[in-house]
């Protein structure tokens, strides 16, 4: 038995050995490639494609030019750089649409209240009887399917507020401000913007000449007009909306009389709406830079060490360039 055992052992050993010498002598014989022959064939051109990976297409600048503006001559006075960071931000509709309606959900006042039938005025006794008057069914006086009862599903107070991340809030001021830069409709002027009235009418003012307040306030409305067509910031161009750093008198009145042609806010009454409703914005020069730097909460980080909060300066911005 065991010699059986290791003469069909063997014998496998053999055959195995016969199918692998087989198959080596099949791997010299191989099938030629095939060949396709076309009237219009032709060869391809070679073409090699190098790439400089060294240099990079699209550099964003990190500055970009303002131009500073006397108000209300209109007149350049000198030339600024400014983060690109500040003014120079890609659009993005999305994140000003959130912008918008997180302001208006926060504005709403949510004060509509009714009464409901537990609150209306009235006795809770059923008004007759259930059977025998062939009429409907009825409860009390207070159901709100007769006259004078609650109301079903009524307003009530409540708060509409929304919730939005401070720093895509400060990235939507800065991408509205920089949709109006690059569009060119963002008029930054000199510190202390005040519509000065004409010396001859000051001095009839002063000389007790002209009382009638009627006639005051149409003469600023005239001046307030004629100021804004000629820079080309009146009803004709969009109207425009004048931000300023703090309340200026003549500015303010006049503007509040011509409400076709334009406004005039503080800056701390706007927000990303107001910079984006009117065809211009004229802003002066300390209002951007509070704004900005009120707002750019993503370009700065802040560490807690020590029991201090230390942070990091975000771009800088306003360097002189030519004056």
């Amino acid at each position: 038995m065991a010699s059986k055992g290791v003469r069909g052992l063997g014998e496998a050993f053999r055959a195995l050995s016969l199918t692998s010498q087989s198959c080596r002598e099949a791997g010299l014989h191989r099938v030629p490639a095939l060949t396709r022959s076309m009237a219009t064939e032709a060869t391809l051109p070679q073409t090699t494609a190098s790439v400089d990976t060294s240099s990079n297409i699209y550099q964003s600048q990190p500055t970009v030019p303002l131009t500073i503006f006397s108000f209300p001559s209109y007149e350049p006075q000198r030339l600024e750089a400014w983060s690109s960071k500040h003014l120079n931000l890609p659009l993005r509709r999305d994140i000003l649409h959130l912008a918008v309606v997180y302001e208006g959900d926060n504005t709403r006042q949510g004060t509509a209240s009714s009464k409901t039938r537990w609150e209306v005025r009235g006795s809770g006794r059923k008004l007759y009887a259930q059977k025998g008057l062939g009429r409907a069914r009825v409860g009390d006086g207070q159901s709100p399917l007769r006259r004078g009862g609650g109301k079903t599903f009524g307003p009530k107070p409540r708060d509409f507020g929304t919730k939005l991340n401070k720093k895509v809030y400060d990235l939507a001021w800065r991408t509205a401000l920089s949709y109006r830069y690059r569009r060119g409709e963002l008029v930054v002027c000199q510190d202390g913007m005040e519509l000065p009235l004409p010396a001859e009418f000051e001095e009839l003012v002063l000389n007790h000449q002209i009382r009638d307040e009627e006639l005051l306030d149409g003469f600023k409305a005239r001046w307030a007009r004629q100021v804004l067509d000629s820079n080309e910031w009146g009803k004709q161009h969009g109207r425009s909306t004048i931000i300023t750093g703090s309340w200026r008198d003549n500015l303010f009145e006049a503007m509040d009389l011509v409400p076709g042609y334009g406004r005039a806010l503080d800056v701390d009454d706007v927000d990303v709406k107001d910079l984006l409703e009117t065809g211009r914005l004229v802003v002066e020069r300390s209002a951007l830079k509070e704004m900005i730097e009120r707002h750019q909460s993503d370009l700065v980080s802040s560490v807690f060490m020590n029991g201090a909060v230390v942070g990091s300066k975000g771009p800088e911005s306003g360097k002189i360039i030519v004056e």
